[in-house]
C-alpha cells in the first residue's frame, strides 16, 4: 500500500448526499474488470446522461479535474453495502483523499485498508474548500500535521485516529500493522502457553 504524507492537487467536487457504494461502482464490474482498471467505471450512473453519453457537468469528465487526487463529497458518502471495490475504484481513478461531513462506516474503514485518507469536516468547511478550489486551484493535505492548506493560505485542521494516521503514513493495512507487533504477539503466546497449556495442546490436536 502506498504511503500517504502530503497530497497536493486539484479537488473534484461531488456534493451529493448519500452516495452509496453501488453508485460508486456497480457490483457486476467487480467480477469482470481488473482491480487496477475499475476507475474507468467509477460513478457510471453519474458520469453518463440518459443518452449514455458523458455528462460534461460531472467533475471527472472535465479535463481540469479528470485526475484530481482529492474528492469532496456530501454527507454519508459510501453508505450502503460493504463493497470494498468502491474504494478500489477510487484508487484506480487516482483518488487519495476524500473529504466529507460523514461516511458510511464500512466504507470509511475500507479506505484505511487501501491507502485512501477519509477526512471528516463540518459541511461549512467542505463548502469552503469547494469555493476556493472550483477554478482548479490546488489544495494541500498534510497528514503529518493534520492540516489542509487552502489556496489562499488558510489552514483547516482535521482529526484522525492516531493508529490509523500512523498506518497511512507508513503504508500499512491492518495485517501489516499487526505484523509490526510480532514480537509482542510471540511473547504473549509463550506466556499463555505456560498459563493455559491445555488450550495449546487442544489446538495442536486440531
Amino acid at each position: 500500500m502506498e504511503k500517504i504524507r502530503i497530497i497536493d492537487g486539484r479537488v473534484a467536487s461531488l456534493r451529493r448526499e448519500n452516495v452509496d457504494t453501488d453508485t460508486i461502482i456497480r457490483i457486476e464490474r467487480l467480477s469482470t474488470v481488473e482491480k487496477s482498471q475499475l476507475g474507468q467505471y467509477a460513478f457510471e450512473a453519474l458520469r453518463y446522461d440518459k443518452n449514455n453519453e458523458l455528462d460534461p457537468s460531472f467533475p471527472y469528465n472535465q479535463p481540469m479535474f479528470a485526475h484530481a487526487p482529492i474528492l469532496t463529497a456530501g454527507a454519508n458518502f459510501g453508505c450502503g453495502s460493504s463493497r470494498e471495490g468502491a474504494v478500489w475504484s477510487l484508487v484506480s481513478l487516482g483518488v487519495r483523499c476524500v473529504i466529507a461531513p460523514s461516511f458510511g462506516e464500512i466504507f470509511h474503514n475500507n479506505c484505511f485498508q487501501n491507502g485512501v485518507l477519509p477526512i471528516v469536516l463540518p459541511a461549512s468547511d467542505v463548502a469552503l474548500i469547494d469555493a476556493r478550489t472550483s477554478q482548479g486551484d490546488s489544495l494541500t493535505v498534510n497528514l503529518q500535521t493534520q492540516q489542509i492548506r487552502l489556496p489562499d493560505g488558510r489552514i483547516i485542521e482535521f482529526d484522525i485516529d492516531a493508529r490509523r494516521r500512523d498506518a497511512l503514513l507508513e503504508g500499512r493495512d491492518d495485517i501489516a500493522q499487526t505484523l509490526t507487533q510480532d514480537a509482542e504477539i510471540c511473547a504473549w503466546q509463550a506466556q499463555d502457553r505456560e498459563a493455559r497449556p491445555w488450550v495449546w495442546l487442544q489446538k495442536q490436536k486440531d
